[in-house]
C-alpha cells in the first residue's frame, strides 16, 4: 500500500508530535526529527513521511494529499488530538478509500476513546508500531497484528501486546528517510549548531521519572541498544550525505545511562572527527564525561527539573541537588555545554519549592534553559497522583490557540496564573543577569548570522511574553470577579 507517515500540522509551528516528549510549541521556533515515523517509512518503498509544521505545510496541503495514498499513519498528540481527528476526517472525505490509522501516547492510553471519536479512524497501534505498519502495508489482517486496537460491530478489539523491539540493528536507518523525504535546512534547534540531524542509538529508558511521557506510553522502560558499530556506520553515512550538516543529535531518552556503553561507543566516534551532542542524566561520572568531549561532543540537554530535594523524591528522579552539582561542574571543567531543563508545577510544587529550584538553577549557571510546565499526561503516574488528588482543572486546557503549554494543575496558593507568572520570572531571573546576558550578546557582536538568529528568537520569546502576561492578568481578573474583589 502506498503509504503516507504523516506528523500533522496541529498548530502553526508545532513541534508536538511525531518528534517531541514534551508536546508543545516552543517559546523559539524549534523543530525536531520526526523519528518513529521513519523507521517503518525506512522498509515501505512506496511511502512518504511529510513532517508538516517544519516545512510549513497547510492543513489544507495536506488534505489534499491524501488522494495520492491508500494508508495514513499519523501520529498525534495529546494537545493536538482534536485537530488531527477533524483532519482525519477532512482526509477521509477527500479519498473515502483511504485507510487512516493513528500512533502515539494518547492511542496507547484510549485507544477506545481515539476510535470511538471518529469513524474515519480505522485503527490505531499502541506503543511502538514499526513493524505492525509494514504488515498491515503489506497485506497482514488486522486481527493477526499485535499492538492493534479497532473497531468490530458496535465494538472494539485490543489484539495481545506483542513487545518491544530488541534487535535495532534489524531497523533501517533512519537518516536515508530523511535525505529521502526532508529537507535537514528546515530544522532548528536554538542551542543546535544548524543544519542539525538526530537519530537514536536506543530505545527506552529504565529512569522512572513519574511525569515523562515516552517511557510510560510509548517506549517502555527497557533500555534496548543498537551495536556500536551500527550507530558508527549510520554516523559516517550521514555525514557523506548532508552537505553542510553542522551538528548530529543523539536523541535517546538517556544517552549516556551506562558508562561502558558510552566510552566504547565515543571510541568508535572518535575517529570520525565531527562534533555532536547528547542527552543526559547528572549521574554520569567524570571519566564518562571526558571521554564524550574527547569523542567530539559539544553539549549535553539535561534534566535537571528542580531544585527542591522532596520535588526530586515526588517525582522519582532518582538524582539528588548535590549530584547536580558536582555533573555540572565536572561538565565546565571539561568545556562541555549544558541546555539545562527546569519544570514548574510538578507534585507537591510550592511558591518556596520554585524559588529554591530558580535560584539553583542560577547557581548552576548553565548556558541556556528550558522552563516548562508540568502536564499530568494521561497514561503517566503524575496523571494519577494529579486524578487522586483532585489538582487536574477539568475544564483548563493544555494549550493555548498555539499550541504553547498552559497549565492543567493547580497547588494551594499556586493557581493556573501563578504557575504561568513563574515562568516568566524563571526566564527573566536568569537571563536577565549581566553574566547570563553577556554570554548571549557577546555571540552576536562580530557574527551576522548569530546577530540575525538573536533577533529572531528575541521577537518570538517577546511575543510569547506578552501573550502570558496577558493570560496571567486575564486569569486573576476572572479569579477577583469571582470571587466578588
Amino acid at each position: 500500500m502506498r503509504t503516507l507517515f504523516l506528523n500533522p500540522p496541529s498548530f502553526e509551528g508545532f513541534d508536538g508530535g511525531a518528534s517531541s516528549r514534551w508536546p508543545a510549541t516552543r517559546e523559539i521556533e524549534s523543530y525536531w526529527y520526526p523519528v518513529w515515523l521513519c523507521y517503518p517509512a525506512g522498509m515501505l518503498p512506496d511511502s512518504k513521511v511529510v513532517d508538516a509544521p517544519p516545512h510549513k505545510i497547510t492543513i489544507e496541503q495536506t488534505v489534499a494529499m491524501a488522494k495520492d495514498f491508500e494508508l495514513l499513519v499519523l501520529f498525534t498528540s495529546t494537545p493536538g488530538l482534536a485537530v488531527d481527528i477533524q483532519m482525519a476526517e477532512m482526509m477521509k472525505d477527500v479519498n473515502p478509500k483511504l485507510k487512516v490509522c493513528f500512533v502515539g501516547p494518547p492511542v496507547t492510553v484510549e485507544p477506545e476513546k481515539v476510535l470511538g471519536a471518529s469513524r474515519a479512524i480505522d485503527f490505531v497501534v499502541r506503543r511502538e508500531f514499526d513493524h505492525q505498519i509494514v504488515d498491515f502495508a503489506n497485506g497482514k489482517p488486522l486481527e493477526d497484528i499485535p499492538n492493534v486496537s479497532f473497531r468490530r460491530g458496535d465494538g472494539y478489539v485490543h489484539n495481545p501486546e506483542g513487545g518491544y523491539i530488541e534487535n535495532l540493528d534489524d531497523l533501517p536507518w533512519v537518516t536515508k528517510v530523511y535525505k529521502r523525504d526532508l529537507d535537514f535546512r528546515r530544522y532548528n534547534v536554538p542551542f543546535l549548531k544548524n543544519p542539525f540531524i538526530s537519530l537514536y542509538t536506543s530505545r527506552g529508558c529504565p529512569a522512572l521519572c513519574t511525569f515523562c511521557l515516552w517511557p510510560q506510553t510509548h517506549s517502555g522502560h527497557r533500555w534496548r541498544l543498537r551495536s556500536n558499530e551500527d550507530v558508527a556506520n549510520e554516523v559516517k553515512w550521514a555525514l557523506q550525505n548532508f552537505d553542510g550538516l553542522q551538528e548530529i543529535f543523539f536523541d535517546d531518552d538517556t544517552f549516556n545511562y551506562k558508562g561502558k556503553r558510552t566510552i566504547d561507543l565515543c571510541e568508535k566516534l572518535g575517529p570520525l572527527n565531527f562534533t555532536w551532542s547528547c542527552t543526559s542524566r547528572v549521574t554520569t561520572d567524570y571519566d564518562t564525561l571526558k571521554a564524550m568531549k574527547e569523542a567530539g561532543c559539544r553539549l549535553m540537554i539535561v534534566g535537571y527539573e528542580s531544585g527542591d530535594p522532596q520535588i526530586l523524591k515526588n517525582i522519582k528522579k532518582g538524582a539528588t541537588v548535590d549530584m547536580a552539582r558536582r555533573f555540572t561542574e565536572n561538565a565546565h571543567k571539561l568545556g562541555l555545554t549544558i541546555h539545562a531543563d527546569f519544570i514548574v508545577g510538578l507534585p507537591g510544587e510550592s511558591r518556596e519549592s520554585i524559588r529554591r529550584t530558580v535560584d539553583f538553577a542560577k547557581e548552576l549557571d548553565c548556558e541556556t534553559i528550558q522552563v516548562s510546565i508540568a502536564h499530568p499526561y494521561p497514561g503517566t503516574e503524575f496523571y494519577d497522583y494529579a486524578k487522586k488528588n483532585d489538582l487536574i482543572q477539568l475544564n483548563a486546557s493544555m494549550t493555548d490557540e498555539g499550541g504553547h503549554q498552559l497549565p492543567t494543575v493547580v497547588y494551594p496558593g499556586l493557581d493556573r496564573a501563578e504557575l504561568v507568572d513563574w515562568v516568566e520570572r524563571f526566564y527573566g531571573e536568569y537571563y536577565f543577569r549581566p553574566k547570563a546576558a553577556w554570554r548571549v550578546v557577546r555571540k552576536a557582536i562580530f557574527d551576522n548570522k548569530e546577530r540575525r538568529r538573536l533577533y529572531k528568537e528575541a521577537r518570538e520569546y517577546l511575543a510569547l511574553r506578552s501573550k502570558r502576561k496577558k493570560f496571567v492578568a486575564d486569569e486573576r481578573q476572572a479569579s477577583a470577579a469571582a470571587n466578588g474583589d
